[in-house]
C-alpha cells in the first residue's frame, strides 16, 4: 500500500533534521549523566580523557548501541515497506525477528560452543528464509486488503515463534527467547555491543541502494519495465533486513514497532523518496530508541524498564495514530 506524499517543502525536511539533531544531543547528553552511580560530567570526561572510567566503560558504549539499534532498525523497517509495497510491516511483525531466534535456538542446540560470528551467521540466514517465505505469503494476498498484510505477518510470526519456544522449553534454553525478544541495554558494556557497528554499516550500505529500492517498490512489473533487476534486487533488500535484525537480536534483543512507526512518521512529513528519506529514518529511529531507553532508566531509578517494553507502548499509540489519523493535505 503505497504512502499518500506530502506537498514537497523542502524547508520541512531542513526543519525537522535541525529539530531532530537538536534533541537528540540533549539526549546524548542526558543518556551520559544518568546511572546508579552518581557523578558530574566533567568528572567523566575527566576520567575518559585518562583512557578510563565509566564513560568509556558502559555509558558511553551504550549511548552509542541505543543509536545504532534504533537507526539500523528504523532503516530496516523503511526498506521492507517499500519491497512488500505496505506501510504497515516491519521486522518484529512479519516473522523476521522470530526466524532470527529460532535460527539462534537452533545453532545453540546443535553446537552449544559456537562462535558469536557461527550465531551471526546462522540467525541471518534463518531471518532471510523467513523473510522470502513471509514474502511468498504476501503474494497470495489481495493488493485491496493492505491490512491483510501486516494480520498475516502475525500469525506467521507467531507460528515460528511458538517452534522457537517449543525448542527453547525442551532443551532449557527458555531464557535466551526472554534475552532475544525483549529489547534492552542495561548490560551493554565496552567489548558487548560492537556487533552492532556491523548492523549500521550494513543499513548505511542499503543507502547505496535506496533509489533501486524505490523503484522495485512499484511492483514487478514496473521496476523491470525500467531495467531493474528486480528479484535481484528485493533478496539484497531482505538480505540487509536479516542482517540488521538477527544482529540487533543477538546483541539487545528486539525491539518492537520502531520499524514500523518511524518510517511512517518521517514518510508523513517528507514523503517517499528513499535517498531523501532515509537519512532522516535513521536519525528519528535513533533518536527515539534512546529517548525510550532514558526513560526506562527514570522511570523506577534505580531500577530499569526495558527499552523494548517502553518503546512498544508508545508505538501502540503511535501506530493507532497511524491508522485512524488523516493525513494533512496542507
Amino acid at each position: 500500500m503505497p504512502r499518500e506524499t506530502p506537498p514537497q517543502r523542502p524547508w520541512i525536511r531542513v526543519t525537522l533534521t535541525t529539530s531532530i539533531v537538536a534533541i537528540l544531543l540533549c539526549l546524548i547528553l542526558i543518556s551520559l549523566s544518568i546511572g546508579v552511580i552518581e557523578t558530574s560530567l566533567a568528572d567523566l570526561f575527566s576520567q575518559a580523557a585518562d583512557g578510563e572510567g565509566l564513560l568509556l566503560l558502559s555509558r558511553l558504549p551504550r549511548t552509542l548501541a541505543t543509536l545504532l539499534a534504533g537507526a539500523s532498525l528504523a532503516v530496516a523497517g523503511f526498506i521492507l515497506q517499500t519491497l512488500v509495497q505496505n506501510r504497515f510491516v516491519e521486522p518484529a511483525t512479519v516473522g523476521t525477528a522470530d526466524s532470527a531466534a529460532l535460527g539462534l535456538i537452533g545453532v545453540s542446540i546443535v553446537l552449544p560452543d559456537a562462535g558469536i560470528f557461527s550465531k551471526m551467521l546462522v540467525g541471518s540466514l534463518a531471518a532471510f528464509v523467513g523473510a522470502l517465505g513471509f514474502l511468498a505469503l504476501v503474494k497470495r494476498l489481495p493488493r485491496t486488503q493492505p491490512l491483510l498484510v501486516p494480520l498475516c505477518g502475525i500469525f506467521y510470526g507467531g507460528v515460528i515463534s511458538s517452534v522457537a519456544t517449543f525448542l527453547a522449553y525442551e532443551n532449557d534454553l527458555m531464557q535466551y527467547i526472554g534475552i532475544w525478544m525483549n529489547g534492552e541495554f542495561s548490560g551493554v558494556l565496552q567489548g558487548r555491543y560492537e556487533l552492532l557497528w556491523a548492523s549500521g554499516l550494513i543499513a548505511l550500505a542499503g543507502y547505496a541502494y535506496a533509489d533501486k529500492f524505490t523503484i522495485a517498490g512499484l511492483g514487478r512489473d514496473t521496476a523491470s519495465g525500467l531495467g531493474l533487476n528486480y528479484s535481484q534486487t528485493i533478496h539484497l533488500g531482505l538480505a540487509i533486513v536479516a542482517m540488521v535484525t538477527a544482529f540487533t537480536v543477538i546483541t539487545v534483543g528486539m525491539l518492537p514497532f520502531v520499524g514500523l512507526v518511524v518510517p511512517n512518521i518521517v514518510s508523513r512529513f517528507v514523503g517517499d523518496n528513499s535517498r531523501k528519506v532515509l537519512p532522516l529514518v535513521a536519525l528519528v529511529g535513533g533518536t527515539f530508541v534512546l529517548g525510550s531507553d532514558i526513560l526506562g532508566r527514570v522511570l523506577r531509578f534505580p531500577y530499569e524498564i526495558p527499552a523494548g517494553a517502553i518503546f512498544g507502548v508508545i508505538g501502540t499509540f503511535v501506530f493507532l495514530w497511524l491508522l485512524l489519523a488523516r493525513p494533512s493535505r496542507a
